[in-house]
């Protein structure tokens, strides 16, 4: 049978007289019948850490040289944007997202395009070979002669690179496939995912240079290896989109040189992935007439506002349960609507027909100040009737039927405005309106509906009554 090994060293005392020991301090010893002889002995020793030399002296923060930390463009504006103007020597970022969604095709447009003669850049990659960067480069066009080359599964071997090649810029794809020898354990583990991040961010701090790290998500959506990876970069970034369609979105979760309220829009196509400035038109419909059941709306992702649309259709259901299937917007809040029309709205014909709910261009609403817009095109579906044109629906619909006003709405408006809408229907006290918009103020659901015309389906309606 194994021995039992022993526990940690514990205080205990011992009489100074006879020797006799015991685990507690007693004033006379019960052997000797000594008194005032046990004292305490075998305690572990105290450790602590010396004062050791300082190299750099601590100067007052108005001293400190903060062009060091001055961003450098990384070529591509939208990434910039959500960078906070761009890459900041010696930042580590790590970009997260699901697999196929486009984050190896962005990283080597700006690999390519941030490479220069004095800023060389090193793409490492550890999950394809480099022939098959090199096919994905000629497609996308990213090909420059200060752009290098490896792939690798070592960290000892990507630490050589570095030594070889100098880079301003290393773009690690990915952090999971990277392992080291020296630690135990399968590439991708814990325990290896820790050292790999660990070697490459002093790395990175030391040459100050500049470094992207793929990451790997789980089946929730959170990024896979240690939360530890999250806490020890600058910067991490969530890359986002529908692999069905052609929008991509680029949020920052954590940035240590900027907001984290930013968004970069991008579009995958054939030929690469391209930054979208105004993306706005990948979500609405252009039509010469209006339809029924369809009413658009401005949200915000993060402080860019843009304008979607919202789609909705109901039939008559052929089942007991009629069905409710929704695209682009959370079931729960098309849910609410559905039931604030029916209590609040007095439209009866809802509970008993199948009813379809979506959005166009892939983006997801979830932000509360679409519940107008859909409650709306809810409605226009119901009675078969079109909302006015060039109309755009903001509020957040309560369980009362009140219209509850939200975050940012001049920016919503302006936005519209720009983009050629002249009606607008927004909660109570909107503050400043564009100049040329006409805005209806509504304060609950019955007020919004009155935008629908009775009496007639498919005419021209009439317009609502405006606020200039």
């Amino acid at each position: 049978m194994a021995a039992r090994t022993k526990s940690k060293d514990r205080p205990s005392y011992r009489c100074t007289e006879c020797g006799w020991q015991t685990a507690k301090w007693l004033g006379r010893c019960p052997e000797c019948q000594a008194w005032g002889t046990v004292d305490e002995y075998g305690a572990p020793a105290v450790r602590t850490t010396a004062p050791g030399r300082v190299a750099t002296s601590a100067l007052p923060i108005g001293q400190v040289d903060g062009t060091q930390a001055t961003a450098r463009s990384t070529g591509v504006p939208e990434l910039d944007r959500v960078l906070g103007g761009g890459l900041v020597p010696g930042a580590v970022v790590l970009v997260a997202g699901e697999p196929g969604v486009g984050k190896s095709t962005l990283l080597l447009d700006v690999a390519a395009k941030s490479a220069g003669e004095e800023h060389k850049t090193l793409y490492v990659t550890g999950e394809e070979s480099a022939s098959q960067v090199r096919l994905r480069a000629d497609r996308i066009h990213a090909i420059d002669d200060h752009l290098y080359l490896a792939a690798e599964t070592d960290l000892a071997t990507v630490l050589g690179h570095l030594d070889a090649v100098k880079p301003s810029l290393l773009i690690l794809d990915s952090v999971q496939t990277i392992a080291s020898g020296e630690i135990d354990g399968a590439p991708g583990g814990v325990s290896q995912v820790r050292e790999v991040a660990g070697a490459l961010i002093r790395a990175s701090k030391e040459r100050g240079m500049s470094t992207l790290l793929v990451g790997h998500v789980t089946k929730e959506g959170t990024i896979a290896g240690p939360r530890l990876l999250e806490h020890l970069v600058d910067v991490v970034l969530s890359f986002e989109g529908d692999r069905h369609a052609r929008l991509r979105l680029v949020r920052g979760v954590k940035n240590r040189y900027g907001t984290t309220d930013e968004v970069g829009c991008f579009e995958l196509h054939d030929e690469g992935i391209t930054g979208l400035a105004d993306p706005s038109g990948l979500f609405l419909t252009r039509r010469d007439e209006p339809v029924p059941g369809t009413c658009l709306t401005v949200t915000l992702e993060g402080r860019r506002p843009l304008v979607a649309e919202v789609q909705a259709l109901t039939v008559d259901s052929q089942i007991p349960s009629p069905r409710r299937t929704t695209s682009g917007l959370e079931t729960s809040r098309v849910s609410m609507m559905l039931a604030v029309l029916e209590q609040r709205g007095k439209i009866s014909a809802l509970g008993k027909r199948d009813i379809y709910s979506a959005t166009v261009g892939g983006v997801k609403l979830s932000e509360p100040a679409a519940d107008l817009a859909v409650a709306l095109a809810l409605a226009s579906a119901a009675s078969d009737t079109p909302l006015p044109k060039n109309l755009v629906a903001i509020g957040e619909v309560g369980l009362a039927g009140e219209v509850r006003r939200v975050t940012g709405v001049q920016r919503r408006l302006a936005e519209a405005h720009r983009l050629g809408f002249t009606h607008a229907l927004v909660p109570t006290d909107p503050g400043k309106i564009p100049a040329g918009m006409k805005v209806l103020e509504v304060a609950d659901i019955g007020d919004a509906l009155r935008v629908l015309p009775k009496g007639r389906r498919r005419d021209a309606p009439r317009e609502p009554e405006q606020r200039r």
